[in-house]
């Protein structure tokens, strides 16, 4: 069973819990590949209903169908906190707080008119195919991202702190030779259009048109070129880092004291000492007593 949550009692709720919250038998897979489905088909009637064709020939079955999806989650959560020995840690949960959110929009919208299209959230219910496709083990592997990141950040905030005072220079420059109906009405706009130069965009909606500014444009572009990869660097070898940190120990070797080895190593890669000084070596052979005459 999962681990947080418990059935309430026997019989018919263990019955439901263990089709509901486990994915081990046939029938739990099929429950929940047959509620991503329902998830997917919810978030596509809402989709196209934003389409102007589509709504106006079928934007009453669109309606009623939506109220359909959300009678059908408000009756499954309904079930799950039935079946549950503690409902409220459900509610609290992950899961939890995404199904509540998932058909919350759609009965606001009797208070609140316009509410239905954030029925779109109930796209992250999708998340629920890591349980079914037995993707959970690469969740560390997104702690790994996320640590790697973290260590990073002080590095990345320096780049992006000099891309802005690259950003904010040229801007002031280009305000001063531009003529304002280039577009260069004011510094704000000119670094709106510096970050567009530099980030190789260009959305074409504000052009030099001095022979100086366009040379200053071509730097800029170049400049986006040649220090894009920077971020990605620092967060690359930052990553490295972090999978060199999780693989391998700081252990020093008692014999040789080498201390680069893999976390599940027992002996020394250099001089094959037996790494654990807590514990004998089991491949050790111990001394022979002297033979009884």
């Amino acid at each position: 069973m999962t681990a947080p949550f418990r059935p309430a009692g026997e019989g018919v709720r263990t019955r439901l819990f263990q089709i509901i919250f486990e994915s081990d038998t046939p029938l739990a897979k099929a429950f929940d590949i047959a509620l991503i489905v329902v998830i997917l088909a919810s978030v596509l009637v809402v989709m196209l209903d934003t389409v102007e064709g589509f709504s106006t020939a079928y934007g009453e079955w669109f309606y009623w169908i939506e109220w359909g999806f959300t009678l059908l989650f408000t009756v499954e959560l309904a079930i799950r906190l039935y079946i549950l020995d503690k409902p409220m840690r459900y509610v609290r949960s992950f899961y939890g707080v995404i199904d509540i959110v998932a058909i919350l929009p759609t009965w606001l919208m009797l208070l609140i008119p316009g509410t239905q299209t954030l029925v779109i959230v109930r796209l992250l219910r999708v998340l629920r195919i890591f349980r079914v496709l037995r993707l959970m083990q690469f969740v560390g592997e997104g702690r790994l991202l996320v640590e790697a990141l973290k260590n990073s950040v002080h590095q990345i905030f320096l780049f992006l702190f000099t891309v802005f005072l690259l950003v904010t220079l040229f801007a002031s420059l280009m305000y001063m030779i531009e003529p304002a109906e280039a577009g260069f009405t004011s510094i704000p706009i000119s670094i709106y259009w510096a970050i567009v130069t530099l980030t190789t965009v260009g959305y074409g909606d504000i052009v030099p048109v001095t022979p100086f500014g366009q040379s200053i444009s071509t730097l800029i572009m170049l400049i986006g070129y040649s220090i894009i990869a920077v971020p990605t660097g620092v967060f690359s070898a930052e990553v490295i880092r972090s999978i060199r940190a999780d693989r391998y120990s700081e252990q020093a070797c008692p014999g040789c004291g080498h201390d680069r080895h893999e976390r599940r190593a027992r002996y020394c890669l250099k001089c094959g000492t037996w790494l654990d000084e807590e514990t004998p070596d089991p491949n050790k052979r111990k001394p022979r007593g002297k033979r009884a005459r």
